[in-house]
């Protein structure tokens, strides 16, 4: 996909929610049914999807968007990462483009997001997740939802409130930027509130490729 189509995408208005989730979570595994479902029901109600495009939780995400998309037409959007071991795109996209640098794909995913669900995963997906929280904490992106699925977060999040919190190396409203769902039901309530304030034009929505200057 060429920048001009990423520019297309970005300027169509359409509602888009990221997923970001381990590349080594089988089919069969209850996160990769609960990611599914969720990109599934995201797809019905015709809200474009954006993952890494890779295998794992994202496959299950592409691949439930799909499912759930054929009526709707909704975009599932596949931004992919150029890895010594080779990491194929899924087959589950009808938008697709692959970086080689890890900076630049990020900014990408920043550029595309109106939401955030993070579901479990290793060093990449805590990348992904401290790379928006940073942003958005720095007032770099535009104020959205970022949405910690499962119980994999809880102790960070503990974590966060009694030393770095405790200490003063960040402020309790940046904290208040990640919200916590334990499964399928609490992501889709919260990414619906959000959908339907980004419908209603509500001010916490403003562009990210503008506010960030890409693209």
């Amino acid at each position: 996909m060429s920048t001009k189509k990423i520019r297309k995408e970005l300027k169509n208005g359409d509602f888009r929610v990221t997923i970001f989730g381990s590349a080594r979570i089988k089919k069969g595994d209850p996160v990769y049914e609960e990611i599914r479902k969720i990109a599934k029901e995201l797809g019905e109600r015709g809200i474009d999807l954006v993952t890494g495009g890779g295998p794992g939780l994202m496959e299950a995400a592409n691949k439930g968007h799909m499912e759930g998309s054929k009526k709707t037409k909704a975009h599932s959007i596949g931004i992919g990462i150029t890895l010594p071991k080779e990491q194929k795109l899924n087959k589950h996209l009808n938008v697709k483009k692959e970086f080689h640098r890890f900076s630049q794909r990020l900014d990408t995913f920043m550029a595309l997001s109106h939401a955030v669900v993070v579901a479990p995963g290793g060093i990449g997906t805590l990348l992904e997740l401290f790379y928006t929280w940073q942003l958005e904490q720095v007032e770099h992106i535009c104020d959205m939802p970022i949405i910690l699925l499962g119980k994999q977060w809880k102790p960070l999040i503990k974590w966060l409130e009694d030393y770095p919190l405790k200490n003063n190396f960040f402020e309790k409203k940046d904290l208040k930027l990640l919200f916590l769902a334990d499964d399928s039901k609490e992501v889709i309530k919260m990414l619906d509130q959000a959908h339907k304030e980004y419908n209603k034009g509500h001010k916490k929505f403003c562009l990210n490729y503008q506010r960030y200057k890409l693209y």
